[in-house]
């Protein structure tokens, strides 16, 4: 299967706070809260929602096409992700822009504040997919993840013209879209991803009971962090996949992405939902045991060894035999 993932590069600028952001806010003063952090430390790392989820498929052996804006400074980043097996050349490289910047605080509980600046990424909205795919190959199907809401749009809609298959992921732009829009972006799409708040509020936003979100999309996944994750599809049929357990959490930033890639990963190798999603658990927790969405490494001895401990034998030996992590 040949992915297309669409939505955000960026560079990531990842602090941490040696306490807890709940005993530094005051209930009685939300409506004026002005708050400083004095941080241990900065790391400067490679993200981005779709760079992230390219790179973990990369990985695994998918060579999927990243579309997405970049600033003038994406040279060094482009190289590394074409050396982890992305095809970058749909990236639209805007000279009067730098990328995209995340800016995430994370306290000793794992909770985070963060801000995106959007830089480059605005430029999102002017690539054409039906121009991409003419250079490239025709995706077997394509992920609208997290990116300028009007990119979103288009390429939901382009995706509709063209018949390839989508999987829609409005997480973190959910706060910024109008109901119509996030109706658009999810009616039909064959895979939705949300986590458990992002589920609560897309209902909310498309004026939606979870049942009716259910008959519009093929299997909706949510992720629950420790909890797991839960496959739902029409007709109510649940599947909950347990979390693969972390020896040591460095920082989840980026951890939902590489549940994405492993379980897109696991699907394009034509496992089922739920040996998919095993992988996607194994992946996560690799990367939320390394601080940065891009630094962790895999190989097929660990991550196998993982899924066996948590799922067994049987789903560890299915899972080799369809995905191999290359060398």
């Amino acid at each position: 299967m040949r992915i297309a993932v669409t939505g955000s590069i960026a560079t990531d600028h990842l602090m941490s706070f040696p306490g807890n952001f709940s005993e530094q806010i005051l209930p009685d003063r939300l409506a004026r809260i002005s708050l400083s952090f004095l941080v241990g430390d900065l790391h400067l790392r490679r993200g981005g929602v779709a760079a992230n989820i390219a790179f973990g498929l990369g990985l695994l052996g998918l060579s999927p096409l990243l579309v997405g804006a970049a600033g003038a400074d994406f040279a060094e980043y482009g190289a590394w992700l074409q050396a982890h097996g992305v095809d970058i050349r749909p990236v639209r490289v805007a000279a009067q822009h730098q990328t995209a910047r995340f800016l995430c605080i994370t306290d000793e509980q794992q909770n985070q504040i963060a801000a995106f600046y959007a830089g480059a990424m605005v430029e999102s909205r002017e690539i054409s997919l039906p121009e991409t795919i003419a250079r490239t190959h025709r995706p077997d199907l394509a992920v609208i993840a997290p990116d300028d809401p009007q990119a979103m749009l288009r390429h939901t809609q382009e995706c509709r013209e063209l018949g390839i298959p989508l999987a829609a992921d409005p997480s973190q732009q959910l706060a910024r879209l109008e109901g119509e829009e996030v109706r658009r972006l999810v009616d039909g799409a064959r895979l939705l991803f949300t986590n458990e708040y992002e589920s609560a509020l897309l209902c909310e936003k498309a004026g939606w009971t979870e049942h009716q979100v259910r008959d519009r999309v093929g299997t909706w996944i949510t992720t629950r962090g420790g909890d797991g994750v839960t496959l739902a599809t029409a007709g109510d049929r649940t599947v909950t996949v347990p979390a693969v357990p972390a020896k040591e959490a460095a920082d989840p930033t980026g951890a939902g992405d590489g549940f994405r890639a492993g379980y897109l990963a696991g699907l394009g190798r034509g496992l089922p939902h739920e040996r998919a999603a095993q992988l996607g658990c194994a992946l996560a927790t690799t990367v939320l045991e390394s601080v940065g969405t891009q630094e962790y490494r895999l190989t097929a001895h660990t991550l196998s060894a993982r899924i066996c401990d948590t799922y067994g034998p049987d789903a560890a030996a299915h899972i080799a035999r369809h995905v191999e992590v290359p060398a």
